[in-house]
């Protein structure tokens, strides 16, 4: 019985996470990993209340659902225009 419910959980699993396997999908949660760091960066050197700050915060935010709803080339798009928003943000 054990083994039965382990094998259905890690079916469950393998399947949840297929696409985020894809280029498409590690394009997404990467980018969003990497944005979500410069964002931190930019709040704790002092830029957290700067309109560009919360304009990738919004857009990183929507990037996850996307991500969430497997939309990776949305979410891509989503985080390319929040990193640019940050790099704003630092000047």
């Amino acid at each position: 019985m054990k083994l039965t419910t382990m094998l259905c959980t890690c079916l469950l699993l393998a399947a949840c996470s297929g696409r985020v396997a894809t280029p498409a999908g590690q394009e997404c949660v990467e980018g969003q990993r990497i944005a979500n760091q410069e964002l931190e960066d930019a709040k704790v050197k002092g830029f957290g209340g700067s309109i560009q700050w919360i304009k990738a915060a919004g857009l990183l935010t929507d990037a996850a659902v996307h991500q969430q709803l497997e939309k990776y080339e949305s979410c891509s798009d989503k985080v390319r225009r929040a990193r640019i928003y940050i790099n704003e943000a630092g000047k």
